[in-house]
This record gives C-alpha cells, structure tokens and sequence, in this order.
C-alpha cells in the first residue's frame, strides 16, 4: 500500500495474534513528524494493552527504514513557538512513552530493516528484540551532523546492544555501519538478503505465536528488566514467573512431551 493510497503515517493491523507496525513515510525516509510521533505513541500503547496480541512484527515502508526525527517538520513546527525547546521536548516525551510501552510489554517484537536506519530510527529499531536486516541496510548515528544530541532512547539502547565504546564511536562521529559489521557489533541479530527478508521476520513472530507464547513474552520481560535491579529481586521475579508458567497448559504440553522424548532417548 502506498503512502497516498494509506492516509496514515503509520500501517497497523492486528491478525491471528500478529500486530503488524509499518512506517509508512517512505518520501521522508520514514522520518518521523509530529504525525507520526503521536500515532506511534498511540499504537504502542494499543498493542501493549490487547489481549489478542502475542508479537509484534516492526518494518517500513520504501527504501530506509527510519531517518529518525523529520529534522524539516520540526524546524517547522519550532518557528511557530517562542519557546521551541519546549516544543521539541514534548515531542521527545510523547516518543519516549510509546518506546516504554513497547519495551517494558510481554510482546516480543522482531523488526525488518530493509535500508538505512540513522539518527533517532536506531532507537526506534532497538525497541525491537530481534533484528532481521537486509545486507543492504546500514545505520549511522548522524546526531553531530545536525548538532543535536541522542532522543529516542539511543543514549540507552544503543550501547546496551553494542557497548559503550562503540556506542561513544558512533554517536560522537559521522561513521556508518554497513549490516556485516552491525551483525559484529551485536547491532542487529542476523542479516540476510533483502528478497528474504520479509519471510524470514515473518518466520520469527510466526514461531513465537505457535509456541508457548506467555512464555515469550515473560522471557522477554524478565531479560529486559534485569538491569534496573537488583539481582535478588531478579531471582524472586524468575522464581515466581517460572512457577507461573510451569502451570500453564502450553507449559505442561511441552514438558510432557520433553520428558517422553528424553525416557525414550535414554533407553536406546
């Protein structure tokens, strides 16, 4: 669907359990303006809420994935203020409450990164658990370009995926990532080719939904709060959430059926 066709600055829907979140500039390289800023918030709040979604599959539009903040909207916007920090401030706010619902939710997300990813898209990309991108994609920080400073959660995400060196390198510099070396830097989780890259996303969420999906979601959460505790409290969160699982169907299927295969592995 096109962006003139669509109407909307973000694509959404829910199927069989998926959410589907695209961005859907592709004339702005997905950059997001104020449009979209607040629809993003708005849809990551939705899907963090319903009942009816198990994962979330995150891709884009067009040839970049997302060039961040629409730099010339907010330029725009900003002339119209006598207090445009203020402006640009709020807007980062309403950015930064979707990124939290999506990144504290039990949905596990995998994003599809087909293009470029700069500026504040890696902090949009990194609310993703999984990345999946095209060996076409590259990612750059751009911030000193424009001499402005990491939104969107990238002084966060980013060196949590990469390490604060690396983060340090591509932030205060104008280097960029092609995907091999993003896939060394643990930036992304695998590259593939861009004609596969849809399915392979797709495989990923796909796998989630089919397996023991609360599970997922709680692996998920228990991994991504772990660092803003301490490790006794992690302890007593996994010992509970494990024993909650443990009593679930899903769960009870699966360890059946693994204790049958491993009786009759052990008799042979």
């Amino acid at each position: 669907m096109s962006e003139a066709a669509s109407g909307e600055a973000i694509l959404f829907e829910v199927r069989d359990g998926l959410a589907h979140i695209t961005l859907n500039r592709p004339s702005r390289l997905n950059a997001m303006d104020p449009e979209a800023i607040h629809r993003w918030r708005d849809l990551a709040v939705e899907v963090a809420e319903r009942d009816d979604v198990g994962a979330v599959l995150f891709d884009a539009v067009g040839r970049a994935f997302c060039a961040g903040g629409d730099v010339r909207a907010m330029s725009e916007l900003a002339g119209t203020t006598d207090a445009p920090g203020r402006t640009i401030t709020a807007l980062a706010d309403v950015i930064h409450a979707g990124h939290r619902a999506l990144r504290e939710s039990t949905k596990p997300i995998v994003a599809a990164v087909q293009g470029p990813v700069a500026g504040g898209g890696l902090g949009f990309m990194l609310v993703a658990d999984l990345i999946v991108a095209s060996d076409r994609a590259t990612f750059a920080s751009r911030y000193s370009d424009v001499g402005l400073t990491p939104d969107c959660g990238v002084s966060t995400l980013l060196p949590e995926a990469i390490g604060m060196r690396r983060a340090l390198e591509l932030t205060l510099t104008s280097r960029t990532l092609g995907a091999a070396e993003a896939l060394d830097w643990g930036l992304v989780t695998e590259v593939v080719a861009p004609e596969e890259l849809a399915d392979r996303a797709r495989e990923i969420a796909d796998s989630w939904l089919r397996g023991a999906t609360g599970a997922f979601g709680q692996a998920k959460r228990l991994v991504r709060s772990g660092p803003s505790r301490s490790f006794q409290e992690a302890l007593d969160d996994e010992a509970r959430t494990i024993g909650a699982a443990f009593e679930t169907p899903d769960a009870q299927a699966a360890v059946a059926a693994f204790a049958a295969g491993s009786g009759r592995s052990s008799t042979r």
